[in-house]
């Protein structure tokens, strides 16, 4: 096409969103005449089902749950006033709680204001917290954010070691929905060691986010932490960030969440819109439906020209992937769906992977996300009329350019400015794209049968080692990882034996010694 053609494409099919400051632009996407036509009974179907599930339909067969978390930013969508109550006590308690701790009515154990908080979780109780904690940074925020958001002993030594003696001026965040993930639980006894290492009482710096009656609450309330906030089986980690989960770091840091919600909500209004051409969630999902063949036969890259939307690919992964991601479709049929995604930042991607999308392997498109608003004061020029915003603008309208020149496709979010309803209508713009376009595609997006076998079979690995353990104590002489495996009778097990082993020998405090032998099936372990 020519620039006179892009220009008429592009009036044609901006979506406009003046609610939340967003726009959509999907010109640079080249789906075929007749296309919205041929897939308008599709999303009427995806969108009448969306319907269902913000009234209460049971979206989640595995195990019998609604999916609410369009609620916690409407709690008068939700189909039962107890559910109303309970979203609208948590909001007040976070913002009650977060007032306390500001004011230091609420004080660490030895009578000082807390500075810090560390979140302690994994997966969805991690991923959006971190995500919007970057995003709306400031150096006037009361607390200072600090994650741990794996079970790596070296990167919870550098944490801690980080913190030193601001850990008695931090407050810790145990978030776990069921309050037995694996990873969390380390996390937290690991947090509780390092504060009785600085002698301090770590009860008395602690907050749980957890089911009601789960195991984190349970230990709670028996040591008599300082507050337990709520979650719900009706909202999944990765869509929690609206929940307590995110909501409480977010306001303990100083952000706005009542203006983050509402951003959220607003967008949840304007993308319930049955017009399609006037929905942006619907107009995304069926862009990836487009771009993909409904198979997920391209991937997704996002390219936020923005420092602080940094983190948001990182939280996309998990809310796209995890949802998308799936082997069966609701009838039951093998389809192996999914949609991968990754991403940076501009300009960086200028000096980074933008040469492959242009010259290499077409196997993907882009979604760009433009921030107007360069910054809040007054911007230096840094040449003749030009400032560093000027530039950056430059860089993603070239990048926009160079890559439909070779015939790569994306389409363009601009938002006016990152703030908190900014933020807000983000996070609920690709929840909303996330589920219509799981109903394109027939698959249930709210649930994980993938993770939970992965967690199952890592504690399959949990128990095994200790079984070697007990035999290695028994053993008077070396053995190879092959004749541990027949001792325990699986044979059939010697590489995941051998594999135990050496991640045990590699630590000298696990006792475990291996010999110098450089043949994995000669190689002896023993304990002596």
């Amino acid at each position: 096409m020519n620039k006179t053609e892009l220009w008429q494409r592009y009036c044609s099919y901006l979506c406009t969103c003046p609610e939340v400051g967003l726009s959509l632009d999907i010109s640079r996407m080249n789906f075929e005449d007749g296309f919205f036509q041929r897939m308008e009974p599709a999303i009427q179907r995806a969108l009448a089902a969306m319907t269902k599930l913000e009234q209460g339909a049971i979206a989640n067969p595995d195990e019998g749950r609604m999916v609410g978390h369009y609620w916690l930013r409407n709690s008068a969508l939700a189909p039962a006033p107890e559910l109303r109550a309970e979203i609208d006590d948590t909001v007040r308690q976070v913002i009650d709680f977060s007032r306390r701790i500001h004011s230091a009515e609420l004080t660490t154990a030895t009578g000082e204001r807390f500075r810090n908080f560390l979140v302690i979780g994994i997966g969805g109780s991690a991923l959006g917290p971190q995500f919007v904690a970057d995003a709306l940074s400031s150096p006037e925020d009361p607390m200072k954010a600090y994650f741990l958001d794996n079970t790596d002993p070296d990167g919870m030594d550098r944490l801690f070691g980080e913190l030193g003696a601001e850990l008695a001026r931090t407050l810790t965040i145990v978030i776990s929905k069921s309050g037995s993930t694996k990873e969390t639980r380390n996390g937290m006894l690991e947090a509780q060691a390092a504060y009785r290492a600085a002698g301090v009482d770590f009860a008395r710096h602690a907050v749980a986010v957890t089911g009601a009656g789960s195991e984190l609450d349970k230990v709670a309330a028996a040591e008599g932490w300082i507050e337990r906030f709520p979650m719900w089986d009706w909202v999944g980690g990765r869509t929690s960030v609206t929940s307590a989960v995110g909501l409480l770091p977010a306001a303990l840091q100083g952000i706005d969440i009542t203006a983050m919600l509402e951003g959220a909500g607003a967008c949840d209004k304007l993308t319930r819109r049955t017009e399609t051409t006037k929905n942006p969630a619907a107009l995304m999902a069926l862009m990836w439906h487009h771009a993909t063949n409904g198979r997920g036969e391209k991937d997704l890259v996002l390219l936020p020209y923005k420092d602080r939307l940094l983190l948001f690919s990182r939280y996309l992964q998990q809310l796209i992937m995890e949802s998308i991601g799936k082997e069966l479709d609701l009838d039951g049929k093998i389809v192996s769906q999914g949609l991968s995604v990754y991403g940076n930042k501009g300009s960086t991607d200028q000096h980074a992977y933008v040469q492959q999308l242009r010259e290499g392997v077409a196997n993907f498109f882009v979604t760009f996300i433009e921030v107007l608003q360069d910054r809040t004061k007054s911007s230096m020029q840094v040449e003749e009329g030009i400032t560093s915003g000027d530039f950056l603008f430059g860089f993603y309208q070239g990048t926009r350019t160079a890559l439909y020149e070779k015939g790569r496709e994306s389409m363009t979010i601009s938002v006016e400015r990152v703030d908190a309803g900014t933020i807000g209508a983000l996070i609920a713009l690709f929840e909303r794209t996330v589920g219509l376009y799981a109903g394109l595609i027939n698959i249930n997006a709210y649930h994980q049968p993938g993770v939970e076998a992965g967690k199952k079979a890592a504690g399959v690995v949990i128990a095994l080692q200790k079984t070697i353990i007990e035999v290695l104590k028994k053993s008077t002489q070396g053995l190879t990882a092959m004749e541990i495996a027949t001792q325990l009778g699986t044979p059939d097990q010697a590489e995941a034996v051998f594999a135990i082993l050496r991640h045990l020998a590699a630590n000298p405090d696990r006792g475990v010694h291996a010999s110098k032998d450089q043949s994995p099936a000669n190689i002896r372990f023993n304990m002596n």
